[in-house]
């Protein structure tokens, strides 16, 4: 995008903020449908951007093929055993849990017993953490290659995909901390992985989450942690993120949102009808910070789509505070000494590499891999490249064999993986 267009960007999401504040005022009809392009912006996870080339395509052709794309697309059909854990506040928690298959269980005994030194050697659980807007299945493609090879945990932060509303959030209107989804994935791990050895993996806000968890439990990784996966993820310092946009726009979007999606999380049901009245520039706006390659499978962006698409727009104001808040950077010395994976893609707007170098520089025996022609969803981009260096970290971590990599689900192709 050329400056130029970024600026006109920049102009029509400050014009769509403003239509928001006149909203909260009273004018709620009448701004609905340009509120719905504010709240797309945040639903993707960035402050404004635009994929002008969608405006050209036929709306009808457009829902046409979202429905297609919807009724045979085979991802996040994943579903293993499902489990509920309760945070501190009373939120109702959902994990679901795939065991290991009893073949690759013994296959697996030498190693660990090597690796451990025990008689009867703990099996490794690996737990995924996703992030903003998301739900356990932006891990499909992982999910998938590594099912029946080691225990894994998904699940869902709180708001999220089948987890409740977050109890402090609806009955005290607090929002979301970041210390706070530490807690949580506390309670997730007492209950579905109360004993034996964890590797954590987090995307974007669930490395947050992560790195929370081992600010509040440093015993717990002390303890029980084998291997850290942190996947376009950041420490701290979000609030000078420019999202691809002049400085300027991007202060000015900055200074006004927090009240812009307070007063919009106070009016969901019109707000709604406004996102979806605009879903075409949504879609473009998904795009345009998800991925950063032009040929993505249409059945993965719509995938992408669909999951972002799901997240409220008060869930969506509930969260927002916590990322400026965010600063975990001390935190990282609990990780230090253990296999650590550090990747993201070089062209993520949302966090970008930077803060993925940054953390790889204060744990220098960590892994960091940078993925040219990726955006902030790399692991639904390049499936095939984190899959195989995530089986690579736990080898490392004696979860798997070194010989375990990766199969035929980390393709990004229709028919990748079970439905």
């Amino acid at each position: 995008m050329s400056e130029s267009n970024a600026e006109a960007v920049a102009s029509a999401v400050a014009s769509a903020t403003e239509a928001a504040t006149e909203a909260a005022a009273g004018g709620w009809r009448r701004a609905t449908g340009i509120a719905g392009v504010a709240i797309g912006v945040v639903a993707a996870g960035a402050a404004a951007g635009v994929a002008i080339e969608r405006l050209t395509v036929g709306r009808g052709m457009r829902q046409k093929a979202r429905l297609a794309l919807d009724s045979a697309g085979p991802y996040g059909g994943l579903r293993g055993n499902p489990g509920k854990a309760y945070a501190d506040d009373g939120t109702e928690l959902y994990y679901e849990v795939d065991d290991v298959e009893p073949a690759a269980e013994s296959a697996l005994t030498r190693r660990r017993r090597r690796l451990f030194g025990r008689k009867e050697p703990a099996e490794v659980t690996v737990v995924f953490s996703h992030g903003y807007c998301l739900n356990q299945d932006s891990w499909h493609f992982q999910r998938a290659a590594l099912r029946g090879v080691v225990r894994t945990v998904h699940w869902d932060q709180r708001s999220h995909g089948r987890s409740a509303r977050g109890v402090a959030q609806e009955r005290d209107g607090r929002p979301v901390t970041i210390e706070e989804l530490g807690r949580d994935l506390k309670a997730v791990i007492d209950a579905a992985v109360p004993e034996g050895p964890i590797v954590l993996v987090g995307h974007s806000m669930g490395g947050m989450t992560v790195m929370a968890l081992a600010d509040a439990f440093p015993d717990l990784v002390r303890e029980r942690v084998v291997g850290v996966a942190l996947v376009g993820t950041s420490s701290g310092r979000l609030g000078e993120v420019n999202f691809g946009l002049p400085v300027a726009g991007v202060n000015a979007v900055r200074r006004v949102l927090p009240g812009v999606l307070k007063a919009l999380g106070q009016r969901v049901e019109l707000v709604e009808k406004g996102r979806r009245a605009t879903a075409d520039l949504f879609a473009g706006i998904i795009k345009r910070y998800s991925f950063a390659t032009r040929d993505v499978d249409p059945a993965v962006a719509r995938f992408a789509e669909r999951m972002i698409e799901s997240t409220p727009i008060d869930v969506v104001a509930e969260y927002y505070p916590a990322f400026n808040d965010h600063e975990k950077t001390e935190a990282l010395a609990h990780f230090a000494g253990l296999p650590v994976l550090v990747l993201a893609g070089v062209r993520d707007l949302v966090t970008p590499s930077e803060h993925s170098e940054a953390i790889a520089g204060l744990l220098p025996d960590a892994e960091l891999v940078l993925v040219p022609d990726a955006g902030h969803l790399v692991m639904l981009e390049h499936p095939e490249l984190v899959t195989d260096r995530l089986a690579d970290l736990l080898a490392r971590a004696g979860a798997v064999p070194a010989a375990a990599t990766v199969d035929g689900y980390g393709s990004t192709s229709s028919s990748a993986g079970p439905g």
